[in-house]
């Protein structure tokens, strides 16, 4: 799966994921929709993202997961 607006690069933030080489973290937008903000809340509260961005970035963080396990505690 290609992704044309996650960037990573070294020299933002640290080389974490980010939008469109904005200072703006994939992890940062995945995190806002887990809250349960809107697509739409999202885009108003942040004008420079876009709904594409939203949209990709969410898919970028299901592309990561299937990439490795996370450990999971089993409930009692």
């Amino acid at each position: 799966m290609e992704f044309t607006r996650i960037t990573v690069d070294p020299e933002v933030m640290g080389g974490m994921p980010c939008i469109r080489g904005m200072r703006f973290p994939v992890a940062s937008v995945v995190a806002m929709l887990a809250d349960g903000m809107s697509p739409q809340d999202i885009l108003t509260e942040h004008p420079d993202l876009e709904l594409e961005d939203v949209s990709e970035a969410l898919k970028y963080a299901a592309a990561a997961l299937r990439e490795r396990q996370l450990p999971l505690r089993r409930s009692a």
